[in-house]
């Protein structure tokens, strides 16, 4: 059974960072695409960043390129959110997920997630 557990997230001031980690358990780590997401209230979940089984391909939505910084650490079963220069839109609950073999940044095709860890940037 996949577990995935969001840490990292909290209240911060705008301009400031946070990195979030996601533990994954119960999976071979490496055979899978890693993702983060996110959900604000009233909006729907949109996609934040991915990176591939080994790491070699990333992904961003434009809205945080350059400021934030997906990765992996297979030997750790961990994946990581660096997010820096935060802005109150970047306000939202956090969803890392995972998706078996193939690529992908459409949620809709992730097939594990997390319970999420909340992140809000105050202005």
């Amino acid at each position: 059974q996949v577990q995935l557990v969001e840490s990292g997230g909290g209240l911060v001031q705008a301009g400031g960072s946070l990195r979030l980690s996601c533990a994954a358990s119960g999976l071979t780590f490496s055979n899978y695409n890693m993702g983060w997401f996110r959900q604000a209230p009233g909006k729907e979940r949109e996609f934040v960043a991915a990176i591939s089984k080994g790491g070699g391909s990333t992904d961003y939505a434009d809205s945080v390129k350059g400021r934030f910084t997906i990765s992996r650490d297979n030997a750790k079963n961990t994946v990581y959110l660096q997010m820096n220069s935060l802005k109150p839109e970047d306000t939202a609950v956090y969803y890392c997920a995972a998706r078996y073999f193939v690529y992908s940044t459409n949620a809709f095709q992730y097939n594990s997630w997390g319970q999420g860890t909340q992140v809000t940037v105050s202005s």
